[in-house]
């Protein structure tokens, strides 16, 4: 009967935490500098980290070049191939920085407008269309560059490159196609 009544307790108190956390998913959040944006986002975009914008080229068979300096020595990488994957890493980042740090100033802007209160049907389009606007160059900014650096990968490299990442397909088979 003890460990009944403890059982019956212990759900109890369970369901009251899982019911409470459900109830409440975003307490806490109210206090971030940027409601929409977690620090750790903030950083990323400010560091013009992928964030996965790049995940539809990663995913299927488009290599970034981020990750293909950091495999570049298992990965058998010639000088000329290390020397323009840096190249097209370091556009990337010179194209993404910018892009970044202007979204993390657009969804400032927008948090800003309903903090002091002060958005109108208007000015939430306006901020709205400029932000999507923002996102859309940022994420075609890290697809182009996974388009480019496959371009500079052999078959080998790019199976290599699929093994080291853990890709597989659906089928449990891995991932071995190449494609520019």
């Amino acid at each position: 009967m003890r460990r009944l009544l403890l059982l019956a307790a212990t759900l109890i108190v369970s369901c009251n935490v899982a019911s409470a956390q459900s109830v409440q998913p975003y307490a806490g959040l109210e206090h971030r500098p940027i409601k929409a944006l977690s620090q750790q986002q903030i950083d990323d975009l400010r560091a013009g980290r992928g964030m996965g914008l790049a995940l539809a080229a990663e995913l299927n068979g488009y290599p970034g070049p981020s990750h293909v300096l950091e495999f570049g020595d298992r990965l058998d990488l010639t000088a000329d191939q290390r020397i323009r994957v840096q190249r097209l890493f370091d556009a990337m980042k010179q194209e993404a920085v910018p892009l970044g740090n202007k979204l993390v100033e657009q969804e400032t802007e927008l948090d800003r407008l309903f903090s002091a209160r002060v958005v109108t049907s208007e000015s939430l389009k306006a901020a709205l269309v400029a932000i999507s606007e923002t996102q859309a160059l940022l994420r075609e900014s890290h697809l182009k560059y996974h388009l480019s650096t496959t371009a500079l990968l052999d078959q080998s490299q790019m199976q290599r490159y699929a093994e080291l990442r853990g890709y597989q397909r659906p089928d449990g088979s891995e991932e071995h196609k190449h494609r520019h």
